[in-house]
């Protein structure tokens, strides 16, 4: 991208002061009880924004084991902090609407006692953020460092409900700055209702 993506500027093209990460902290503050972001290397350049928004900020030793051992960093400090669910998602990609958390929140709250996991699903894709419980915390945790969550949601679908969502925002990925061009170009998906 030749820039962080998580403090590139939200929407796109616009001077609201907003990134894809405080966009995101702002968001998922209305739905949990806090927000924990794991850094890397840019640990000091997040911490402001991190630190502004009312979120924690974790630092990933070794970010070069890649994007699954952050997450696993991440789900053992929910777990340290006595929390035993958790909302999973990326910075590379917009916030999704308020009303897709709610109904993820409220699909998560009503589900099955043998669904460990709520993934949003748009046109057929999978995205995120999705919401796990402790049981999809632990095979997380336990799962090798070369994993992939998307391996592991493959192989626990059993425990894992998947919710037709209409925010196209879940699936949207951000890796190339014609990605984040793309994005002006389109109807700001989130954080509205």
């Amino acid at each position: 991208m030749g820039a962080d993506k998580a403090l590139l500027p939200w929407p796109p093209g616009t001077a609201t002061g907003q990134s894809f990460l405080s966009a995101a902290i702002e968001c998922l503050n209305n739905f949990s009880d806090m927000v924990i972001v794991v850094a890397g290397k840019n640990a000091a350049n997040l911490a402001p924004v991190v630190y502004a928004n009312a979120a924690f900020l974790v630092k990933n030793p070794a970010p070069e084991r890649g994007q699954f051992s952050s997450l696993q960093i991440g789900l053992q400090e929910v777990l340290n902090r006595g929390r035993d669910a958790a909302i999973v998602t990326l910075v590379d990609r917009p916030p999704v609407r308020s009303s897709t958390l709610q109904m993820l929140c409220e699909a998560f709250t009503t589900r099955m006692h043998d669904k460990w996991s709520v993934v949003p699903e748009y046109q057929g894709e999978h995205g995120h953020p999705f919401l796990i419980d402790r049981e999809m915390i632990q095979v997380f945790s336990e799962a090798p460092a070369t994993a992939s969550a998307r391996d592991i949601e493959h192989q626990h679908q059993q425990h894992i409900q998947y919710l037709e969502v209409d925010d196209p925002a879940v699936t949207l990925n951000v890796d190339t700055p014609e990605d984040y061009a793309a994005l002006s170009q389109s109807p700001s998906p989130g954080p509205k209702t």
